[in-house]
């Protein structure tokens, strides 16, 4: 069964998680930290010009960040 989520660019990831209220606070070098009340801290290696394969797509947003898979989906506008 093929992954229902998509590939994003770092910026668009950016986006989505600034949308579940994570904001930056810190950076070092190509590397955010960021954070979200009631949400748990992650860090995310920002490479402007790669996109993030739909399987790291899915494991930030469902295994980091703790969605649920159709509520990550909803996020990404794939369902």
């Amino acid at each position: 069964m093929p992954n229902p989520f998509p590939s994003l660019k770092a910026q668009a990831m950016l986006r989505v998680l600034s949308g579940l209220g994570y904001m930056i606070t810190r950076q070092k070098g190509s590397h955010r930290r960021l954070e979200a009340d009631g949400m748990p801290p992650l860090t995310f290696a920002f490479h402007d010009g790669a996109s993030l394969s739909p399987g790291e797509v899915r494991d930030i947003l469902v295994k980091q960040v703790g969605l649920l898979e159709d509520e990550a989906l909803k996020v990404v506008g794939a369902k």
